[in-house]
């Protein structure tokens, strides 16, 4: 299985994490709640703004719901995720100095951080594997390659978990990513340009 990801390795040398930009663990958190079901494109065009007036969580602790609505407004579900990063950010400050934790426990305490969000801040900004990040481009192509039978997030991560070598969860995430945006797309996926086409179970499926 791990040639999946030296494959995609030498089609993608540049990929390196994830889209979205960061400087910090907090950061990353903020964007992270930010880009469920909205494109990462979107979210580094709004948080290139919001970063330069939220520096820290007591920022986002101590501000205006209404305002940081607005200052978010273009993003999908925004109310709710304003909701999410405003108590998310009081947590951080009343229990962990305004710090983000490191590990996936203490992280999925926080509102509106699931292990997927967990997953992308302790891979990218901590360096810790402590599984796989899994979005809708992680479970698309995971099933199509015949890597999972599952449909649900948790059980495709512990069936991808199980079948790479925990040195390459981080790579498999970003690189099934890239491919899934650029190749392997959700309709009308470009199966004859593909790297895979030679591994993939699903080749015959989509050219016939």
């Amino acid at each position: 299985m791990a040639d999946i990801v030296e494959i995609l390795r030498q089609e993608y040398p540049d990929v390196k994490g994830t889209a979205l930009h960061y400087t910090n663990p907090l950061e990353l958190l903020v964007a992270t709640i930010l880009s469920a079901q909205t494109t990462d494109e979107r979210v580094n065009m709004v948080t290139k703004e919001l970063f330069k007036k939220y520096r820290k969580a007591e920022d986002y602790a101590n501000a205006d719901l209404e305002e940081l609505q607005n200052d978010i407004k273009s993003i999908n579900f925004y109310r709710n995720k304003a909701k999410y990063i405003k108590k998310c950010c009081q947590i951080l400050v009343e229990e962990y100095g305004g710090e983000v934790p490191d590990s996936m426990e203490e992280l999925l305490k926080l509102p509106g951080v699931s292990r997927k969000t967990a997953n992308v801040v302790l891979s990218n900004a901590f360096r810790k594997d402590e599984g796989i990040v899994v979005d809708t481009h992680v479970m698309r192509l995971s099933q199509r390659l015949g890597l999972t039978k599952e449909k649900d997030r948790d059980k495709i991560e512990q069936d991808l978990m199980k079948k790479f070598p925990k040195e390459k969860w981080f790579d498999l995430a970003n690189l099934l990513i890239a491919h899934g945006r650029k190749i392997c797309k959700a309709r009308n996926p470009k199966c004859k340009e593909c790297v895979l086409k030679n591994i993939c179970p699903s080749y015959d499926e989509f050219t016939k």
